[in-house]
């Protein structure tokens, strides 16, 4: 009951809220719920940013943009989906290899809702035992719970492991159990999403916690080009088609991490050379600084 009350009180309903207080104290003297944790008792488990990058921004498959365009259009309209006894999905899981999009796209979805951005710094939540991880992740689910949101977690195969592991712990296997009503329990106000590189990992009921499952692989050629174009677009890098077709040749198999240091690195260039360098021997500069020095991880 005090979750629905504070569900309530997130989505401005005061008098949904007072008359659920009014139930639980029928005398008439209705007691406020407890207080939700305050950011100070979350130090070190969770920093609040101020998302700035769009969903347009980003090189996404079709399939993975019209997903996250629905659940942005889900929430807008949340009032009309509760008028007919629906609520907008709110629990989304990524997978795939580091560096290609899986914080981005949480920042973005934030974005687009025009709410805080909670990353979840997962090394604070892992304690030494289990049951100091689930205490941790209690708290911090509880003060998400309090406000609208987007809610990140990183690595969720660290406490969503998969129960059917023989070595598995029965200390294991409860903590995921109590993880499951933590995810339960997260109103529609806050959007959770969590990332994994490691999708075979995860409990299967974990996985089917979430409403919309999307995976985020490594950019492929034209990808890599339309990112390429972007640079030039967006960010004024005079580029030729044939420089940037050259670009996307020398970068095709690259994440879309590497990606942004290269860009990063082309345009520190350009612009401590007061925007009047030689673009296409930048270009090639810093490509072939990163053959010389880069080493891939995968």
């Amino acid at each position: 009951m005090t979750d629905l009350i504070a569900a309530a009180r997130v989505q401005q309903e005061d008098g949904l809220a007072d008359l659920l207080l009014q139930w639980l104290h029928p005398n008439g003297t209705p007691v406020p719920p407890p207080p939700s944790p305050a950011a100070a008792d979350l130090h070190g488990l969770v920093a609040t940013l101020q998302p700035r990058k769009r969903l347009a921004d980003l090189v996404l498959p079709e399939v993975v943009r019209q997903a996250c365009e629905e659940v942005l259009e889900e929430h807008r309209q949340a009032d009309l989906l509760r008028a007919h006894r629906l609520e907008p999905r709110h629990r989304i899981l990524l997978s795939g290899l580091p560096g290609n999009g899986k914080t981005s796209l949480a920042e973005a979805i934030a974005e687009g809702l025009g709410v805080p951005f909670l990353v979840v710094l997962y090394t604070g939540v892992i304690g030494q035992s289990l049951s100091v991880t689930m205490a941790r992740l209690r708290h911090l689910f509880e003060y998400a719970k309090a406000r609208r949101c987007v809610l990140f977690y990183d690595e969720f195969d660290t406490i969503g492991k998969e129960r059917g592991d023989p070595h598995d712990t029965d200390t294991l296997k409860r903590a995921v159990g109590s993880l499951l009503v933590a995810i339960d329990a997260v109103p529609s106000s806050v959007v959770l999403v969590v990332a994994t590189n490691h999708l075979e990992l995860l409990d299967r009921a974990v996985w089917r916690r979430f409403q919309v499952r999307l995976s985020l692989p490594k950019p492929d050629y034209a990808q890599v080009q339309e990112w390429c174009t972007r640079l030039q677009q967006q960010r004024g890098v005079p580029l030729s088609p044939g420089l940037i077709e050259m670009l996307a040749d020398r970068l095709d198999g690259s994440s879309f991490a590497e990606l942004e240091e290269v860009g990063n690195d082309i345009l520190r260039r350009w612009v401590l050379a007061g925007g009047a360098g030689d673009i296409e021997a930048i270009v090639n500069d810093r490509l072939d600084q990163r053959t010389k020095r880069f080493v891939s991880a995968y």
